[in-house]
């Protein structure tokens, strides 16, 4: 899988832009805040329906602009296919488009472009709070499974609900006549998103696992532990068995819910837990330790990508080797010699020129 072009309008700091890539590894440099990372923004947008750094769309479409146009062409399995996405200022949903066939939801466009994404923020995604793991799972397996992601969302509009309503019902309290129903329908949607978090955790350790020992000579044993509410015993067992383990453990907050006005109970309070040596890294990881194991964990998303779909995804790397010491830098780049890569970047000291440059400045391609 490769990107051949991409075109923008609108989208950020570019007014204009066309980018045509290499199949190989493109180095895109720049000074900082010059554009180099909303190019990375628009080509997973166009993959995953979402940016990696906003949940306002508003924010995507340039100052001024009334709207904001992201265009890639894509070569998947010897086969091209133009993504397309309008994104319009005010309340006017987005529109997609495949091979110009308009699109109801990303996951309708699935398999068209997938893309792994490294930035700085992901070397600290293990020290940092539960938020940014859940969004790493959730970004990851929305690209794997198209069911996920339609599952997420109608979780994410039931939270939003259920939360208003527990806020508001003081003022309104014939809400909490609809309140079970909220609940309920959140149970049923909450075992989707378990089972398919447990599975993707559990191949996501085995193959961390093999990519660290790679790393650290077999000198540490890297392990991945899925954290979902208490009542699940087994985040493995039938959806049935998980709906009814979110119902009993929703029962027994009930309470603490109405009086804290917020919701305690379901699985948007999930979280995993990365491990050396049976000692949690969150808690007692090194500095160079917590990298090692984020490195582990991209490439290991990678690879469950790559087997999924029998291609490489496309891997975007936004700044992150300036974030890493020599050592690790060279494990990264052997490891990243199948497929196209794009590699935002200040300066290429150590990097190979054996691939395309691209010079950014001020939001145009130079």
């Amino acid at each position: 899988m490769r990107i051949n072009a991409l075109t923008l309008y609108g989208f950020r700091n570019y007014e204009e832009a066309r980018v045509e890539f290499s199949p190989g590894i493109n180095l895109i440099l720049g000074e900082n805040a010059q554009g180099k990372t909303n190019l990375l923004e628009a080509i997973v947008y166009l993959s995953a329906g979402r940016s990696f750094r906003t949940r306002k769309e508003q924010e995507l479409i340039r100052f001024g602009a009334d709207f904001a146009e992201l265009q890639a062409e894509v070569e998947n399995r010897e086969r091209e296919n133009i993504l397309r996405a309008l994104l319009f200022a005010g309340r006017r949903p987005r529109q997609l488009y495949l091979n110009g066939v308009k699109k109801k939801t990303m996951g309708d466009m699935e398999g068209a472009l997938h893309t792994v994404l490294f930035c700085p923020e992901d070397l600290l995604v293990l020290k940092t709070g539960s938020s940014a793991r859940r969004r790493f799972l959730d970004q990851a397996l929305c690209q794997l499974r198209p069911n996920y992601d339609r599952a997420l969302a109608e979780y994410g509009k039931l939270l939003e609900q259920k939360s208003r309503i527990l806020k508001e019902y003081p003022e309104n309290p014939g809400y909490l006549e609809v309140l079970p129903d909220y609940t309920e329908r959140m149970c049923q949607v909450g075992a989707l998103l378990i089972s398919y978090r447990a599975r993707f955790l559990r191949g996501l350790g085995e193959e961390a696992q093999a990519c660290h020992r790679d790393f650290t000579g077999g000198r540490e044993s890297l392990s991945v532990e899925y954290k979902t509410v208490s009542t699940v015993k087994d985040p493995f067992a039938p959806i049935e068995e998980l709906t009814q383990a979110l119902r009993d453990h929703a029962r027994s907050h009930y309470r603490a819910e109405l009086d804290s006005f917020q919701c305690l109970s379901g699985p948007h309070k999930d979280d995993f837990d990365v491990s050396l040596q049976d000692l949690s890294l969150k808690s007692y990881g090194s500095q160079g330790q917590i990298r090692t194991a984020a490195i582990s964990l991209k490439l290991a998303q990678r690879e469950l990508m790559r087997r999924e779909f029998d291609e490489e995804p496309v891997l975007l790397l936004d700044d992150v080797l300036s974030e890493l010491d020599p050592r690790r830098q060279d494990f990264l780049l052997n490891r990243i010699q199948r497929g196209q890569v794009l590699i935002t970047c200040c300066e290429t000291d150590r990097l190979t020129r054996a691939g395309k440059t691209i010079q950014i400045e001020n939001g145009r391609i130079l």
